[in-house]
């Protein structure tokens, strides 16, 4: 198990270098001067664009300039933000509780409905809940988020009034983040419907985040259930009488998670990507609505410290799914 574990370790040298290079070409290739951004057009003489550009080491070779950052990052510093001074590392773990709060409650959503759907329609194959619960799964999946986020704003906030707009909470609460989660800095402020304020904000971004992953899970788990419940000791325990809850829940289930596993693993990437949109759109203030602004405001330290972090977190993910599958079936660590 060990030798497993420190081999997919080192594969995170090369892939992290590689992000690393990636992060810092991706808002170098964006058309604009960040010191024009920053400083504005009017009043910036030469002698003050040269100023500049020595001060944020723009002057030096671009080569020079990654090893600089690479250097940098090696010894965990991500640098400073061109815009608030302030450390990248620390802006980043100040706002990914917001995100982290958003994309759990979208993946137990995703899982707690993806599941049992995927159940339901390889138990029924061929009938009218397997049609119905995948012709909705793929319109899930087709829908662009953008376009599902705003219809549900129209909908639910527009025309019923249901759920906010924007935020995380109503502005008229006030109270320390001490967890940096709402939910539960809510419920310790004890004060009376803060936590409903924070569920209501939190309910239509959790929706438009969870689409996409649920339609996948539900999907994978079908095709998973209906290549387990082909086997010869599935129906070996139909013969025994074993009851169809027993065999679809516990043999068929289990033996067909490897492969959903794999697609909730890989779910997070999906998540924190369609994180940037729907933070966006909802004003959610997290690191995709963050990653979004310091684009347009060319905030290279911040851009590919954010990418960087974001990159390293999904190779956890992905590590942590292998050891899964090693534990699961320990068949795999000797591949």
């Amino acid at each position: 198990m060990l030798r497993y574990f420190l081999g997919r370790l080192l594969t995170f040298i090369p892939t992290f270098i590689g992000v690393t290079l990636i992060s810092f070409a991706f808002i170098r290739v964006l058309p604009g001067d960040p010191i024009i951004v920053m400083a504005g057009e009017r009043g910036l003489t030469e002698e003050r664009y040269q100023e500049l550009s020595r001060q944020f080491g723009f002057d030096q070779p671009i080569l020079l300039q990654f090893w600089d950052y690479l250097t940098g990052v090696l010894q965990g510093d991500l640098g400073q933000s061109y815009v608030t001074k302030k450390p990248v590392f620390d802006e980043f773990f100040t706002l990914f509780p917001a995100t982290l709060e958003l994309s759990v409650c979208a993946i137990i959503l995703a899982i707690a409905l993806g599941l049992p759907a995927g159940v339901i329609a390889a138990v029924y194959r061929g009938k009218f809940f397997d049609r119905a619960l995948m012709s909705t799964a793929l319109v899930g999946y087709s829908m662009p988020i953008f376009w599902w986020a705003l219809l549900l704003i129209i909908v639910f906030s527009g025309n019923l009034g249901w759920t906010p707009v924007s935020g995380r909470i109503d502005l008229l609460y006030y109270f320390d983040n001490t967890t940096g989660f709402m939910l539960i800095d809510s419920l310790l402020s004890g004060q009376s419907g803060a936590f409903t304020s924070a569920v209501r904000h939190l309910i239509l971004p959790t929706i438009v985040l969870a689409t996409i992953p649920l339609a996948v899970i539900a999907r994978q788990t079908r095709s998973a259930m209906l290549e387990v419940l082909s086997e010869d000791y599935i129906r070996t325990a139909r013969a025994k009488g074993l009851s169809p809850t027993r065999i679809n829940g516990l043999h068929a289930l289990r033996n067909a998670m490897i492969p959903v596993i794999t697609v909730i693993g890989l779910s997070v990437g999906t998540l924190l990507a369609g994180a940037i949109l729907t933070e966006t759109i909802f004003s959610w203030p997290g690191i995709g609505k963050w990653m979004v602004d310091s684009i347009f405001r060319r905030d290279y330290p911040v851009v590919q410290g954010g990418l960087l972090m974001i990159a390293l977190m999904v190779m956890i993910v992905n590590l942590t799914v292998d050891l899964l599958y090693s534990l699961i079936n320990p068949k795999i660590r000797h591949r």
